[in-house]
């Protein structure tokens, strides 16, 4: 075995023999993969090999089909067969918000380069005619490109492939430890042998936390058993295929919560378990015993399942079953793999907790893979970042949240819906102060948020919906008490970052777009940049003192930012950084009587002249000492928000209240803010600003200092410039009927796909729906007619000028 690489993935099941295999493709060949028993022995040998292209994320459906263009490119390449089945997926629905839901992801899926197809219930029954016709179905949407193949035909392929360009592969080796060199190194320890490697994959699968425990981390991930079964000879199957006609496409519907399939010449029937009924598997470690076994079946679990099943297509039960493949596949919280770099450990990759490794293997393999020699990558990944959880995520968290997360495998996807399971957990000192108020909760980042507040007699619960939301004319009176009084948010789970020492500017010039403020007290926007210029992070900063400086992030980023903060911390150690999240409270007062009502409570002049906008300033407030009153907000009005030791916030809370009750104060929550933003065309990260998409087709010209000797991504902005932009992110006044242009929704003109929505909410001020979108550049100029697929209308929308409320910006001024 050899003791040197440039890689060493550890793992042979599908997932990491595609990263092996992108990896030699992209001629990194100095690479290897160790697996502890034989290739496939995992999950990856019992997988029912889907490869359903269905997703509402314009990032994942992009990767599920660049893994379909790799694996229909290897059997040409290797000679060895895959087993592909083209056959289809066929999705049908029988409720009016299922169907909105499929209407809404073909709004989606051109923007992906996907081709999606809605269906009527006499199109369905003809692609399906062993399916049963009642009067509940309403449509179908139908994928022509999906299939399915066979894991463990598609791995081998992928391991010849990536040997036949010189990559090695060691297997009957267990990996025994990972341990960091002083060289910065990785040594991979086996009994076979060590390694030391540059960089280190671990993609494995069951025995994620065996890994997590060699690596010191605490991974969101463990399996759970999920089964399947395969009927004997189907009498109609084998009609069809003697008859030459098409394999049927995979079926999946609502009422049997799974899929159906043929298989040879019989039926293969998926249901996906409640979350009651779903069992954990090497919750700490992978028995000694287990190899490449199968556990009982349990068709107790599934008996509502196989029920409605057998109504929709009665052939299920017309053949007596062959076989059950009962199994464990590693989940995570969110149903999403981990993906990319480890935190806080320099050239340390995960690609674990995959419940679709065949699915997502290709795709995500291939990213990985970008991200490790170009150092980002060419897709954004944010969504199966690792680190978008954070040390919420333990064990108990996670066994609920995984169980929930794969249970409601099919369950509808509203627009922004919260599952509720593990909550609340992170809540603020005021949490039961807002509860009273009427808050209807969200969660972020393990936190609770409040999204709306429901007036006296009203309950504070959504009811979910693709089209109005009952919280709509609550959030309404929020925006409108913002605009004409003042409202309070509550803001405690943003990330908050102090970095300090005799470095720390030059440090932050250097790394962040926007010039750094010279004087104490000043504040500015700031974007962390990619070296293509693309967007990694936004944060507000402020100086606090000459060497100290205060970086206000977006909740969601508070692992991730902290992370990309501290590796790129100079070596010379002149600068310390440290997470003080959890030790300060925020809140936001922002409207036209903001100034009155802190006047109240704060010992500081709020004038204009001795309290200008984007200044801050440390102050008491009430009985709270050591208060960062900043003039900053999200929201486009005079206001302040007040960071303040935690240990204050109930008594702020409380005395804001009170400050602002002749003001006409108003509780309001985060719905609020994104209307409110749009109608500032204020950017909001991971949406309209990510690391695909670059600084200046984001619209972020004026935070960009060119006049800086130097910043991340300087020199690719630079060579931007001297050509025309492709695309460029404009604000759009979309005329909906009942449905926002909420996310993803395709844009036309004159019937070409020519851009695509990032975010959108309705205006209570300006009206319409106002949506940000990337549009293709010579679509951009204001007064510019185009139309936006929302559900089933095309409807018209014209791109305006950004911030259509106070242009001139003149109320945060005020």
């Amino acid at each position: 075995m050899q003791s040197h690489a440039r890689v060493v993935v550890v793992g042979g099941g599908c997932v990491g023999v595609n990263v092996l295999y992108s990896l030699a493709h992209r001629g990194w060949t100095d690479a290897c993969l160790l697996e502890r028993t034989e290739l496939t022995a995992g999950s990856t040998w019992h997988a029912a090999g889907l490869i359903p292209i269905y997703s509402f994320s314009y990032k994942f459906g992009r990767l599920i089909k660049k893994t379909i263009e790799i694996y229909e490119d290897l059997e040409a390449e290797t000679g060895q067969g895959i087993g592909w089945h083209k056959c289809g997926q066929l999705r049908i629905a029988e409720t009016p918000d299922r169907m909105d839901e499929y209407l809404n992801y073909a709004a989606i899926a051109e923007t992906q380069g996907v081709r999606a197809e809605i269906l009527t219930p006499e199109q369905a029954i003809d692609l399906w005619p062993l399916m049963t016709r009642t009067d509940k179905l309403l449509g179908a949407v139908y994928n022509p490109d999906d299939g399915h193949i066979a894991p463990a035909d598609v791995t081998q392929a992928l391991a010849k492939g990536a040997r036949q360009l010189g990559a090695n592969i060691y297997r009957e080796t267990d990996v025994t430890a990972i341990e960091r060199l002083r060289s910065g190194e990785w040594k991979v320890v086996s009994a076979q042998g060590d390694i030391v490697c540059e960089h280190v994959v671990t993609a494995t699968g069951n025995y994620a936390q065996h890994t997590a425990r060699m690596l010191g981390l605490e991974l969101p991930c463990f399996p759970l058993l999920h089964q399947y079964w395969v009927t004997q000879t189907v009498p109609q199957i084998r009609e069809r295929q003697d008859q030459g006609l098409p394999e049927l496409p995979v079926l999946r519907n609502e009422a049997i919560n799974g899929y159906v399939r043929e298989e040879r010449d019989g039926l293969m029937f998926g249901p996906y378990e409640q979350p009651d009924r779903l069992e954990h598997f090497a919750r700490d470690s992978v028995p000694e015993w287990f190899g490449a076994d199968l556990l009982p079946e349990d068709m107790a679990a599934v008996e509502d399942n196989w029920a409605a099943a057998l109504e929709l297509v009665p052939a299920l039960g017309e053949a007596g079953i062959q076989s059950n493949v009962r199994g464990p596949i590693c989940g995570t919280p969110d149903n999403l793999p981990l993906c990319g770099p480890a935190w806080g450990k320099q050239n340390l990759w995960l690609a674990e907790g995959f419940t679709g490794g065949i699915l997502m293997g290709g795709g995500l393999g291939h990213e990985l893979v970008n991200w490790i020699i170009d150092g980002e990558p060419h897709v954004d990944l944010s969504e199966v970042d690792p680190r978008r959880f954070g040390d919420y995520a333990n064990k108990v968290y996670t066994g609920v949240k995984n169980k929930e997360a794969f249970g409601h495998n099919f369950g509808i996807h509203y627009p922004g819906y919260e599952w509720p399971a593990a909550r609340p957990a992170k809540t603020m000192p005021c949490y039961d102060r807002l509860t009273e108020a009427g808050a209807a909760w969200g969660s972020i980042y393990g936190w609770e948020v409040p999204l709306w507040f429901a007036p006296e007699g009203v309950e504070p619960r959504d009811e979910w919906s693709y089209r109005v939301f009952n919280s709509m004319p609550h959030v309404g009176a929020e925006c409108r008490a913002v605009r004409e009084a003042v409202g309070l948010f509550e803001m405690t789970p943003m990330g908050k970052y102090e970095a300090k020492g005799p470095g720390v500017e030059t440090w932050l010039n250097r790394i962040l777009a926007n010039r750094m403020p010279r004087r104490i007290g000043g504040t500015v926007l700031a974007h962390f940049l990619t070296y293509k210029g693309t967007v990694r992070a936004e944060f507000t900063v402020t100086r606090l003192d000459d060497d100290l400086f205060y970086l206000i992030g977006t909740p969601r980023g508070e692992r991730h930012d902290f992370d990309v903060l501290e590796k790129s911390l100079p070596e010379d150690g002149s600068v310390n950084l440290y997470n003080v999240t959890l030790e300060r409270g925020g809140f936001t007062v922002v409207g036209p009587n903001a100034r009155a009502l802190l006047e109240k409570l704060v010992d500081a002049d709020l004038s204009n002249t001795a309290f200008p906008w984007m200044t801050s300033q440390t102050v008491t407030a009430g009985l709270a000492s050591d208060v960062r009153l900043m003039r900053v907000n999200y929201e486009g009005e005079l206001g302040w928000e007040l960071y303040h030791p935690i240990n204050y916030n109930l008594h702020l809370f409380d005395e804001i209240t009170k400050a602002g009750s002749d003001l006409g104060l108003k509780h309001c929550g985060y719905r609020a803010i994104e209307s409110l933003r749009l109608e500032k065309s204020y950017r909001a990260m991971y949406r309209d600003m990510d690391v695909e998409h670059t600084a200046l087709e984001s619209g972020l010209d004026r935070f960009i200092k060119f006049d800086k000797d130097i910043f991340v991504g300087k020199d690719a902005l630079l060579d931007q410039q001297k050509q025309d932009l492709g695309q460029r992110l404009v604000t759009l006044q979309v005329e909906t009927v009942d449905a926002d242009a909420y996310m993803n929704e395709a844009v036309y003109q004159d019937g070409q796909l020519v851009g695509r929505v990032t975010s959108g909410a309705t205006s209570h001020h300006v009206g319409n729906c106002l949506s940000m979108a990337f549009v293709a550049i010579e679509h951009t100029q204001p007064g510019t007619k185009l139309e936006v697929q929302v559900l089933e209308r095309r409807c018209p929308a014209t791109v305006i000028t950004d911030s259509p409320y106070d242009p001139d910006n003149l109320r945060p001024r005020s």
